[in-house]
């Protein structure tokens, strides 16, 4: 039974691959409510499943006359091939594939305790209930017809897995990307919101200095009036207390002088005073205008980012569509955020 030549173990391994896509594209259709076209590639095969068919009719050769150890070999066997599968496919293309996370006694998502014990139970049903009309169907194939199975289907496996696995790796990067892209907006927009914080400050300060000018030139005014009002008054005073005491021109004139320096010294703190509110003024302005530029260019940035992302996100040709659609349970623990918006967008295609 476990004596085949070569070219019948790659017939095996593409009609299990075909009997893995039956049953989980019917499982998950089921589930979903609508047909979904389980797996990796765009043809009806799930090579994860031909791979372990024939690992564990392989193991099971040495100890195919005790049932335990079928079961414990299909579970080792299995087990270990999910795990390696599923690992070095989430580092090639960034994303889980399958992802056991949610259930109980899972290591990394990649395997768990009841899909283990299921694969054991499976090693028993293929290798003392499938396996064999399966075999009786190769082995009676004309062998020219085999041969031409074989190359047909293998040379739609192999272009079909490399523009898959291209594809895929095309996504995964477009998810690191998408992601990237993400943090250099969200860091932009901060930078643009506390630019415009700054400058809602800034215009506050001048509005507020705008005011205390005009209240500092009114004040000015009122002083230089109430001076020049004083220095008449006391002129008018001085001469009259001159003309009564007999002290003559002298005095008035001092006293005129003494006026006169009061209120230059009014009009140059005035001066001062204005100046200092000009400058400040100058400076105010020049600075929210140097940050409105550096917003502009922020709020430029964010768009053209933005644009780009779009764009990267509505990338979605056949197999990348499909891949997302036959993989309902794929996730990504780095780029989470990025494969939802693609997924919503997949799925909001997919209802037009």
């Amino acid at each position: 039974m476990y004596t085949y030549s070569w070219y019948h173990w790659i017939t095996f391994f593409f009609l299990y691959s075909f009997f893995g896509w039956i049953f989980e594209s019917t499982y998950v259709s089921i589930l979903k409510r609508r047909f979904v076209n389980r797996g990796f590639l765009r043809l009806p095969l799930l090579p994860l499943y031909g791979t372990g068919a024939v690992m564990m009719l392989w193991l099971s050769l040495p100890v195919k006359d005790s049932v335990v150890l079928v079961y414990l070999a299909g579970v080792v066997g299995a087990t270990a091939l999910e795990y390696v599968t599923g690992y070095v496919m989430e580092k090639l293309f960034k994303m889980k594939y399958w992802d056991y996370s949610n259930q109980p006694f899972n290591l990394h998502g990649y395997i768990c305790l009841s899909s283990s014990v299921a694969w054991g139970f499976l090693t028993i049903f293929l290798t003392e209930v499938i396996h064999r009309p399966v075999a009786e169907f190769v082995l009676g194939m004309n062998r020219w017809a085999e041969t031409a199975f074989l190359i047909i289907v293998g040379a739609a496996f192999a272009a079909d897995t490399v523009v898959s696995v291209k594809e895929a790796l095309d996504l995964g990067r477009a998810l690191e990307t998408m992601t990237k892209m993400k943090a250099e907006l969200d860091e932009l927009q901060v930078q643009a919101a506390l630019l415009r914080s700054e400058i809602s400050g800034r215009l506050e300060s001048l509005s507020a200095a705008e005011v205390r000018a005009g209240a500092v030139n009114r004040l000015t005014e009122v002083k230089a009036d109430a001076a020049a009002k004083v220095t008449e008054a006391a002129g008018r005073v001085a001469e009259a207390a001159a003309h009564m005491a007999g002290v003559g021109v002298e005095a008035v004139a001092r006293v005129a002088e003494a006026g006169a320096g009061a209120a230059a010294k009014v009009a140059d703190a005035r001066a001062e005073a204005a100046a200092r509110v000009a400058g400040a003024k100058d400076g105010a302005v020049s600075f929210v205008h140097e940050h409105m530029r550096s917003e502009e260019a922020l709020t430029a940035r964010i768009r053209v980012l933005s644009e780009k992302r779009e764009a990267l996100a509505g990338h979605m040709n056949f197999y990348r569509r499909n891949l997302l659609r036959g993989n309902p349970s794929a996730s990504s623990a780095r780029f989470a955020a990025a494969l939802k918006e693609l997924r919503e967008k997949v799925d909001k295609g997919s209802d037009r």
